[in-house]
């Protein structure tokens, strides 16, 4: 069996020869074991960061309307109380969850979820069995980030890392307190670095790691191999509810930043652009010269945007000298920078670079909106807005377009993705107010073509031939 084998390899390495292939062959490398009588052993240098990582209870009374018919009639006769009127009732809830200390004076960082809308947070220590009432300084729900604070002097605090220099592959170790059972530590390694797009958080740019993180641990650190912080412990992604290898931490610059601001002013303030953005898709590379970036599906009125004059279809592909790649990317950066301040944004247009520069405002609630794109190609059946039409399907009189009112099964629309009850509103730079001007612009513009097209609400932008 030995020769035949000696056999095998004799003639694949011949045929490789014969074909002129040459792999790349990895030096030889040695086996060994830990020097003996020593244990490979990581306690001292994460001693001093699990001291800094905290308990945290938080309490909040809930209200609830009872139905007074669940009562017993007899309370119902004693409290005067006709049939059926509702009565209110308080429900305490509890969590757990983890915090990390940061200051020698009492401020600890932790997750907005843990502490959000608590009546009562009580902090315990490491080791000790007293506990510290805590109050709220700020809580952040774009970022999931709260800090809190306890009196105290001379408290183990910890030291923070950069997570712009981690790499996957990193050694880290996740430091909490799951399930209530007291300290715990995990260990894994980086799985990927500036994970977005999630779903969890308005602002996302994720360390994601293999290092166990259960309930409890949110709030909680993850550290280096130094016991120096990189992030903040915040979710995981699972089925059943428990770790399956797929953690989900907040990079300490986002969280000194985020931090900074709330024990500062207690809120955040981000940077605000006034447009509407969206990833450059497979269909829509072949209409850019840039392959990276943010395309503009829309420029709300009276915004930093408009007033720059950035317009509709612009692929914006730095800020600041700093590349873009997607949406995700242009928007973290822009909430990263604070109201009033001017950055300049380089975008393509029709082919050409250009460059503005713009005086960032406030952030308005519920104004930033991320859509997806879908590449299509024309065949459908349009009719104009007409006041029937608008008073049937409730339009407002300031949107202007012509409505699809079919999409033929199996057609190329259909199959691209074209819904019944979008409204064309822009083709390229041409706005769109009736059917005409559909035909005038597929006729003005040559090979693929960006439409926009308003979705119950939502600006989207299609490709066409």
């Amino acid at each position: 069996m030995a020769k035949k084998s000696i056999w095998i390899s004799t003639l694949l390495a011949a045929s490789l020869l014969a074909a002129n292939v040459q792999f790349e062959e990895a030096p030889s490398a040695m086996r060994v074991m830990p020097e003996a009588g020593k244990v490979l052993s990581f306690n001292k240098a994460i001693e001093h960061a699990s001291r800094c990582v905290v308990n945290i209870s938080a309490k909040k009374k809930v209200k609830q309307n009872i139905p007074q018919s669940f009562m017993d009639p007899f309370f119902r006769q004693f409290f005067n109380m006709p049939y059926g009127q509702i009565m209110p009732r308080e429900r305490i809830e509890r969590s757990l969850g983890s915090g990390v200390i940061v200051t020698k004076d009492g401020y600890i960082i932790t997750n907005n979820h843990v502490v959000d809308g608590a009546d009562e947070v009580r902090v315990t220590l490491p080791g000790e069995t007293k506990e510290y009432r805590a109050k709220i300084i700020g809580t952040d729900p774009k970022t999931d980030i709260a800090v809190i604070k306890i009196e105290g002097k001379g408290l183990p605090s910890i030291a923070m890392g950069d997570s712009d220099t981690l790499k996957s592959g990193d050694l880290v170790f996740a430091i909490g307190n799951p399930f209530g059972v007291g300290e715990s530590v995990s260990q894994g390694i980086i799985s990927a670095l500036g994970k977005d797009s999630m779903g969890i958080n308005q602002y996302e740019n994720f360390i994601q790691t293999d290092a166990a993180i259960n309930p409890g641990n949110s709030g909680g650190a993850l550290v280096d191999s130094r016991g120096v912080l990189i992030g903040i412990n915040s979710a995981i992604l699972t089925r059943s509810g428990a770790n399956n290898g797929i953690g989900f931490a907040i990079p300490i610059n986002m969280v000194k930043r985020v931090a900074t601001q709330l024990i500062e002013n207690g809120k955040v303030e981000y940077g605000y652009l006034g447009v509407s953005i969206s990833d450059l898709g497979s269909d829509l590379r072949k209409v850019y010269k840039h392959k990276e970036g943010a395309v503009v599906l829309n420029v709300d009125d009276d915004t930093p945007a408009k007033k720059a004059g950035l317009k509709r279809g612009d692929l914006i592909v730095e800020v600041n000298g700093k590349e873009i790649k997607d949406a995700s990317d242009l928007k973290n950066l822009i909430g990263s920078i604070p109201p009033g301040k001017e950055v300049a944004i380089t975008f393509e247009r029709n082919k050409h670079l250009k460059s503005v520069t713009v005086k960032l405002a406030k952030f308005p609630e519920s104004q930033f909106k991320i859509v997806g794109d879908k590449g299509v190609v024309s065949g459908l059946t349009l009719q104009n807005l007409s006041p029937q039409i608008r008073n049937q399907l409730g339009i407002p009189d300031d949107i202007e377009g012509v409505i699809v009112t079919e999409v033929k099964q199996e057609s190329e629309a259909d199959k691209a993705g074209f819904m019944p009850g979008d409204i064309i509103i822009q083709i390229e730079d041409t706005m769109i107010k009736n059917v005409d001007d559909v035909e005038k612009a597929m006729r003005k513009y040559e090979g693929k073509k960006r439409v926009y097209i308003n979705r119950r609400g939502m600006i989207r932008i299609l490709v066409v031939e």
